[in-house]
Order: C-alpha cells, then sequence, then structure tokens
C-alpha cells in the first residue's frame, strides 16, 4: 500500500512528495527531527517529543513550522490514514529553502520545510531482537559537539552500525576521552548489583525522552540510579547492560566488544524496566 505522507501543509501519497533541491537539509543537514512510536494506534511521550524538537529549533534560531496542536493533529491523522497500529512517525524541520545555495542562512521570512510520514511496524512491543538482546561494539566518537540538539547529522551513526554490522553485532557505543557518551541511535546503561549507571545529561549526548521516562520508572521501582561517566571497562564487567531509544524501548545487551554479560541472556532489571515502560507508555498514549 501507498503510504500517505505530509508536505508542508499537505497529504499526499508518498510517490507524489517532492521537496527542492536548494533545501538546506538536503544541502547542509540543516534540519531537525523526532520519531514518535505508536502502540496500539496511539502516540507515546508525543509531548516530550513536541518539547524536544522546540528546543532543537531554537538552538537553532529556526522557526517553527505549526503549533504543538497542530502537530499532533498531523501526526494523528497520518496514523489514521496510514492505519498503523504499532509504528513510527518520523518528523523533520529544516530551514527551508530560498531558491539557491550559500552558506549564509536565508532571510527570517523563509518558510521552514516541515516533513512526516509514517512507518508500519507490526511487533515492535514484542520485538524478538529485545527477547535475545543486542550485541555491541565500541568506537571512537567524532561527532561534532551538539549532541544534545536532535540534528539530521547521522552520518557517523550511520557509519558506526555499519561497523557494527561487520562484526557480527548489532550496535556500536561511542567513546570519547575515555567515556561512554552513548549508542548510534540511543542513550546507554549498565547495572551492576541494584544499581543503573547512565552518562549525566550535557551537550555531549542525546535528551532522550525514553531515558527520561525510563529512569523516573526505575526510581519509582526502588532502583538506585547513578548518572556519571563511566568507561566501556565498567560496562563490560557489568552484570548487564541496555539501551534506550523512542523505537525501541528498552534493549537488553547482552554482549560488549565481544565479552558477555551475565549469562548472555537478558537481565532481569532491563526486563523489568522495558515491561514497566510498555505498560505505563500504553496506559498515557494519545
Amino acid at each position: 500500500m501507498t503510504r500517505t505522507v505530509y508536505v508542508n501543509g499537505e497529504y499526499l501519497p508518498e510517490t507524489e512528495a517532492k521537496v527542492s533541491i536548494f533545501d538546506r537539509g538536503f544541502l547542509f543537514a540543516d534540519a531537525v527531527y523526532e520519531v514518535t512510536s505508536i502502540l496500539d494506534g496511539k502516540l507515546i511521550d508525543f509531548e516530550g517529543h513536541a518539547v524536544r524538537l522546540d528546543r532543537s529549533l531554537k538552538e537553532l534560531d529556526m522557526a517553527s513550522p505549526c503549533t504543538k496542536d497542530e502537530l499532533l493533529e498531523i501526526h494523528r491523522k497520518l496514523v489514521e490514514l496510514n492505519a498503523i497500529e504499532e509504528g513510527l512517525v518520523y518528523l523533520q524541520v529544516s530551514r527551508g529553502s530560498d531558491g539557491d545555495r550559500d552558506f549564509v542562512f536565508p532571510s527570517a521570512d523563509t518558510k521552514p520545510t516541515l516533513v512526516l510520514f509514517t512507518q508500519n511496524k507490526p511487533g515492535l512491543a514484542d520485538s524478538a531482537a529485545a527477547k535475545k538482546g543486542a550485541k555491541v561494539i565500541s568506537i571512537e566518537d567524532i561527532r561534532w559537539g551538539r549532541r544534545d540538539i536532535k540534528t539530521v547529522q547521522l552520518l557517523y551513526p550511520s557509519m558506526g552500525k555499519m561497523m557494527a554490522k561487520a562484526a557480527g553485532c548489532d550496535d556500536a557505543w561511542l567513546i570519547e576521552d575515555g567515556h561512554v557518551t552513548e549508542g548510534t541511535s540511543n542513550n546507554a546503561y549498565f547495572v551492576k548489583g541494584n544499581t543503573i549507571v547512565t552518562r549525566p545529561l550535557s551537550k555531549d549526548i542525546l535528551h532522550g525522552i525514553t531515558r527520561k521516562a525510563v529512569l523516573r520508572m526505575a526510581e519509582e521501582a526502588q532502583m538506585k540510579v547513578e548518572e556519571r561517566l563511566f568507561t566501556i571497562d565498567e560496562a563490560k564487567e557489568a552484570d548487564e547492560a541496555f539501551t534506550t531509544s523512542a523505537s525501541a524501548f528498552v534493549m537488553p545487551v547482552v554482549e560488549i566488544d565481544g565479552q558477555q554479560l551475565g549469562d548472555g541472556t537478558p537481565g532481569p532489571i532491563s526486563k523489568r524496566l522495558r515491561e514497566i515502560y510498555l505498560e505505563e507508555s500504553r496506559a498515557a498514549a494519545i
């Protein structure tokens, strides 16, 4: 079935959707994005994604293309038009186009480009990958310094995933100045005893919407959380590890750089946090 997508105020078949070749998202990666999960035909953590989108736009001095209420209406209509029960809504805002290529930003009255589309992902919640657990490798983090802004500059994370694939693994964790920053498209954690350790928020990592929810749920479940820098060697010696993201929720990690964690299966804390997150998110979905 041909998807219906949204481009600058229009709902169109994906085969008819067009963006200018002079769009700054295409020429300069001058764009930000968000991904919101859908479970049971409803949006998960929409409010958090909308707030982070607004922050990303402000950090880049980029105009907002519409209000939060309008954005919610677009999301809901796309979910309905494409009959999505489990899946994702991808949203991208670029600085737009003034009809040519120039490093200098276009004039303030240039309209931003707003694009949204859905991805149908049956089995998103009942994930075979989550039951098996992920294997990760570590690689150097050479991304730009403002990782807290959710830009579309994803070439190196994409390369990182390909490095992991070439090594027979699922993902890569990024290392800077001897410490783990995050995964290629997720926040990273390890567990030792009853303590969950993850890097604190800063400009060095994405301020994950799922991260925020999972840490709150962990503390409510009487789990200890430490937000501090940690090394890959610490993570290798952990009882278990996991990542969080909007598209994979809580994903257990069972191997790091070839070293098995625990018995090589998803650990109890990772599994419990995934259960809690899915249960609470479904209850709060809109």
